[in-house]
């Protein structure tokens, strides 16, 4: 297990209240959890039995310090007439200007997040290894996260460097005035252990205390975090049932006498509707979110009394039975620090336990209309002139908006084009090349945002882009091994949420939603320049280092053979925008037709 961090050294500061909007607020007739007195119907915010804790919480920052551009730097909000609107989102220093807001006037006040506070980060924060992220959680007095799958892309020692501070192996240190000092706030891990001997690699929970208040919090990450990371980030670790470790550490708390339970889960669902303010509940309890969490919600033991949940980047606080069929608050707040989530939990004093009736929860808005946090563009600015030589750099030009959404999406045929181009470089033979969607983290935005003018794509952009620094790998595959990985986009791990692989130009197939399984995947439709793809024949593809592994469930496509590791995949992107494009003849907008959906 690592240490423990030290001891915060400033102080949270008090903030100006803000009025709790509600959603999910739970009928007071019901009992709480295990062993709670059922009296609460009668408690009184003001009375000495009763304290009410306020749990501000946030979920995938992913390094966001700026704010996000594009899609990802929006929200949807639902107003009372069925309508929508979106309104603009997210940015630290807005962040901790709300989150110092929200504090005022709450002296039992908790922040906590869910993981992935770091990893595919933009590169403000990614090309310094996540440090400047982690300096930023510090400054908005973060009290506690559990880990993500992103917390383990440069494994568990990085990990622990940014848990413990200290400059990093191979770059050395950033800031010649001081050594890096780590986070002040555990990471949590209860379920990640070593494989050699069994014991968690970090603490797997931990407790806040405050005037004879006590609240557990007990951190987990999805347990397929191997089958989304590289090997090598998981090397020599083990992740465990998200339950059955929750079940098991829910146990020492409250035989340790901590009867007040929040689980941090790195795990998440879908709701009902996009709109951050949606309720949940509207259709029944429980009806308006999906996914695994779902599944987890309904079997994590009474003893605990909410779940702070990640990993989808979607918005929602929900209530689903718990197995004793009493309602318990699930949430989660997007991503990118768009949202943070303030919840109330009424803490009993004669018990110790929370008063599940009195709970409730609702999502906010990290809008850019309040002033920015001094600090924390203090902060930003540090950083940014770091990065300014590398960031700014002109790299292409775009003829328009290139998003990376959809089935196919015009970045996702970009993308896989450079590395085709990078691979025929390389090797003559090359065929074709795959490119994982979760691998493509933002669009490109045509709109200038750094004053590099319209259309211009600068480094620091194409970085955002793609941020894992892997290396554009060829195998060789037989042709019923490429239909096979095609296949298992749609089937297998991939069946219930499908991943659809962006592929090169000449590769084309029909996507017939209307069939079920690896059926989804027309076999006989997958061709090559137009020809049919012969299973006996041999072809080869180049694909980034993370798919080339199994990753993603693309477990045929790890069987490659005469395996060639290439250079870095941001390299590539940025070889073919400059050999394709100019001021004068930017690239187009790809028209994302080389996959036919069925529908």
């Amino acid at each position: 297990m690592l240490p423990t961090p030290r001891h915060r050294s400033t102080r949270r500061m008090l903030a100006a209240a803000a009025g709790l909007a509600t959603v999910g607020a739970l009928a007071a007739a019901l009992p709480a959890s295990a062993g709670q007195d059922t009296a609460t119907a009668r408690h009184h915010h003001g009375s000495g039995r009763y304290q009410d804790v306020q749990l501000l919480s946030f979920n995938d920052l992913h390094g966001n310090l700026e704010p996000p551009t594009g899609s990802s730097g929006r929200v949807t909000h639902l107003n009372a007439d069925g309508t929508t609107r979106t309104i603009d989102a997210g940015g630290v220093e807005y962040l901790a200007t709300h989150l110092r807001d929200a504090r005022k006037g709450n002296t039992y006040s908790i922040t906590a997040a869910a993981g992935d506070m770091v990893g595919a980060s933009p590169l403000i924060s990614g090309l310094f290894h996540d440090e400047p992220t982690i300096d930023a959680l510090n400054k908005l007095d973060l009290d506690v996260t559990s880990v993500g799958n992103h917390e383990f892309d440069e494994g568990a020692a990085e990990l622990a460097r940014l848990q413990n501070g200290g400059c990093h192996p191979k770059d050395g240190c950033y800031d010649d005035s001081q050594e890096f000092e780590g986070a002040d706030f555990p990471y949590l891990a209860a379920n990640v252990t070593k494989e050699k001997t069994g014991k968690p690699l970090l603490k797997p929970y931990w407790v806040w205390k405050k005037n004879g208040v006590k609240v557990g919090f007990i951190g987990v990450t999805l347990e397929g975090t191997p089958n989304i990371v590289s090997a090598e980030g998981v090397k020599g670790l083990k992740f465990g049932d998200e339950v059955e470790t929750i079940n098991k550490y829910a146990n020492v708390l409250r035989k340790q006498g901590v009867k007040s339970i929040v689980a941090l889960i790195h795990e998440g669902g879908v709701p009902a509707s996009t709109a951050y303010n949606y309720d949940c509940d509207s259709p029944g309890a429980g009806d308006g979110i999906s996914g695994p969490i779902a599944d987890i919600a309904k079997n994590v033991t009474p003893a605990v009394d909410a779940l702070v949940t990640g990993h989808t980047h979607q918005a929602y606080a929900c209530t689903i039975p718990d197995p004793a069929g009493n309602p318990r608050m699930v949430t989660s707040a997007a991503s990118f620090g768009r949202l943070y989530t303030d919840t109330t939990l009424t803490y009993d004093r004669w018990t110790g336990d929370i008063a599940r009736t009195a709970v409730k929860s609702a999502n906010h808005v990290v809008t850019r209309d309040v002033a920015k946090a001094a600090d924390l563009t203090g902060l930003i600015t540090k950083w940014k002139t770091l990065a300014a030589p590398v960031a700014s750099r002109p790299i292409g030009y775009i003829a328009g908006e290139i998003p990376n959404s959809g089935t196919e999406s015009p970045l996702g045929d970009l993308i896989a084009d450079a590395q085709l181009a990078y691979a025929k470089s390389v090797d003559p033979e090359a065929d074709v090349a795959l490119m994982n969607p979760g691998g493509i983290r933002a669009g490109l935005t045509y709109a200038s945002s750094a004053g590099e003018g319209d259309g211009v794509v600068t480094y620091g952009e194409a970085y955002t882009v793609q941020p894992f620094a892997n290396t554009v790998n060829l195998v060789d595959l037989t042709g019923a091994q490429l239909i096979t990985g095609l296949q298992q986009q749609v089937s297998g791990a991939n069946e219930s949420a499908p991943k659809i692989l962006q592929v090169s130009g000449g590769l084309t197939y029909t996507l017939d939603l209307t069939k079920s399984g690896a059926a989804r995947v027309v076999a006989d439709s997958v061709k090559l320049n137009g020809a049919p793809v012969d299973p006996a024949a041999t072809y080869r593809v180049a694909m980034n280092s993370f798919l080339a592994g199994g990753g993603d469930g693309f477990t045929e496509l790890g069987k490659g053979g005469n395996v060639r590791v290439g250079g870095d995949d941001l390299a590539a992107l940025e070889a073919y925008l400059t050999a394709n494009s100019s001021a004068a003849a930017p690239y187009p907008v790809p028209t994302a037709d080389r996959i036919t959906v069925v529908k």
